[in-house]
């Protein structure tokens, strides 16, 4: 056997990753927040792209993808949208006052001087507008600063650093409660040890220990505890209510959660009433002191997609206009600069560029229509989802979508990522509508898992004090409905919905009746 050096062409079909398909590959499984980081990422990078803002300009003002030279758009030929601000508009000031219906005088008064200045002093009228921070009429030329009179929320460290200058002078104090502030997180706990903070500060571990007392005493009540038998105790000792009884109860929270009242009333050496109005009292504590200050605001879900029933009873299904980002790709701006006496190196960026803008954008519209693709199909697939609610909804998976519109599952899985669905029946995500089969009884047709514990929280909440559900009790009205279900998947849905065990639930009705 004779090894041979030659030259051979082969044809073939292969699939290449081209940066390209990377890029609109990326582009489904973003969510709106990123894809708007994204596309601003490359607004500031190319400047061939340009957002189109239709509230403050309008769409007959916005440069079209693909069109030539700026006509009637409000674009001059330098490139630069013109305004009356920057124009010299003093040979045209009588047509001007007419579009107004005022005196430019009006306009801006502070800035603008009066006809009789302007003659008096032979200056061209100037429409530019003054630096910010000196258009108001203060006495001393400084506009009033607004921004100052916001108001803000107090973090809570703010609110925690402002007592410990008023609960000591020592430096050495407020060094180490300093230090203990920034170690206390959003929920007011102090999430490191006291130990380490000694270490770290070069000091006594008694001294940490006194500061902490301080900053244990600040308001509100609770905050810097290390656990939350800690910060209990701290609130009780506040309201003079930390008693040998009640000590005791704190140091036993385990039983609490358990709902373990025989154990208690041992523990604690009360009777039922006793303990009733114990617990009544812990209930009424805060577990999170820290949570009343400086809170991250609630953001909104706001839905890609939206559907509403029309007129014949189908289900009409758009697109949110509102979060889908708007670019076009400005080719006026190109071809004048392509015209121009530019280097290779300009002109290569240019063409890279053009090819980015030009496929950012197929890349958007792409995205956008793949998305509404798989959201109609879904209302498609779970239609008496909208009619009915949770009850009717059907087992589905990324497979039957993707069957349904010729796509791939890896795409549809990309594209029902970090998206959701606005609803007669709330916002929900894409991939709520997305669940596994339970099998039904005698041959019955598949139910939703989803379906299933919406059931079991619904015959958890119609069950009596006298007649509390166990889960072998839940399995078998399951099954007389035609819910084929095992024992372990009831308590696994019951455990996700966070109700409590039947013998939790039925401590808790004795506890409720003993009120």
């Amino acid at each position: 056997m004779s090894l041979l050096q030659r030259l051979e062409m082969r044809q073939g079909q292969a699939l290449v990753m081209t940066p390209q398909l990377l890029q609109a590959i990326k582009l489904l499984q973003l969510s709106q927040l990123d894809l708007a980081a994204y596309v601003d990422a490359e607004l500031e990078r190319n400047p061939l792209l340009e957002r189109v803002d239709g509230e403050a300009h309008g769409s007959s003002e916005q440069p079209e993808s693909g069109g030539g030279e700026a006509g009637e758009g409000g674009e001059p030929e330098g490139g630069e949208p013109e305004s009356w601000l920057t124009h010299d508009m003093s040979p045209d000031r009588g047509e001007i006052e007419g579009d107004f219906d005022t005196r430019l005088d009006n306009v801006f008064p502070d800035e603008n001087p009066s006809p009789a200045r302007e003659a008096a002093s032979g200056d061209v009228l100037s429409l530019t507008p003054a630096p910010y921070g000196n258009t108001g009429g203060s006495f001393d030329a400084e506009a009033p600063d607004f921004e100052a009179s916001l108001t803000a929320e107090t973090s809570l460290r703010e609110h925690l650093a402002g007592q410990l200058d008023l609960a000591t002078r020592d430096p050495v104090e407020r060094l180490i409660g300093g230090f203990l502030i920034d170690a206390v997180d959003e929920a007011g706990y102090l999430r490191e040890s006291i130990d380490a903070v000694a270490e770290r500060l070069g000091t006594g571990l008694d001294t940490v220990a006194r500061v902490l007392k301080i900053v244990q005493g600040f308001d509100p009540a609770g905050v810097a505890a290390r656990d939350l038998a800690e910060c209990l105790a701290i609130q009780l000792r506040e309201k003079d209510r930390y008693d040998p009884a009640m000590q005791a109860l704190v140091s036993r929270l385990d039983l609490v959660a358990k709902r373990d009242f025989p154990a208690l009333r041992r523990v604690c050496g009360v009777d039922d009433e006793d303990l009733v109005e114990m617990l009544a009292e812990i209930r009424r504590l805060d577990p999170k002191p820290g949570r009343a200050f400086g809170a991250s605001a609630v953001e909104v879900l706001i839905p890609d997609v939206f559907v509403r029933a029309a007129a014949d009873g189908s289900w009409l299904v758009e697109l949110n206009g509102e979060a889908l980002p708007r670019v076009l790709v400005n080719q006026s701006y190109y071809a004048r600069v392509s015209k121009g006496s530019v280097a290779e190196g300009d002109k290569a960026f240019l063409s890279e560029c053009l090819q980015t803008a030009n496929w950012l954008t197929r890349s958007l519209e792409q995205r956008a229509r793949t998305i509404l693709k798989v959201a109609t199909e879904i209302v498609r697939q779970q239609d008496g989802f909208f009619v009915h609610g949770v009850t009717h909804l059907r087992p589905l998976n990324l497979k039957t979508v993707a069957e349904a519109i010729g796509m791939h599952e890896s795409t549809v899985s990309r594209v029902t990522s970090n998206k959701s669905i606005g609803t007669g029946r709330g916002t929900l995500e894409m991939k709520y509508f997305f669940t596994a089969a339970i099998p039904g009884a005698a041959g019955a047709a598949a139910h939703s898992s989803e379906a299933v514990r919406h059931r079991i929280k619904q015959l958890v909440d119609g069950e009596t004090p006298s007649d509390v559900l166990s889960d072998d009790a839940l399995v078998q009205k399951l099954r007389d409905e035609g819910i084929d279900i095992a024992r372990r998947t009831v308590a696994k849905y019951r455990e996700s919905l966070r109700i409590p065990s039947s013998i939790e639930r039925r401590r808790g009705n004795f506890a409720q009746a003993l009120r």
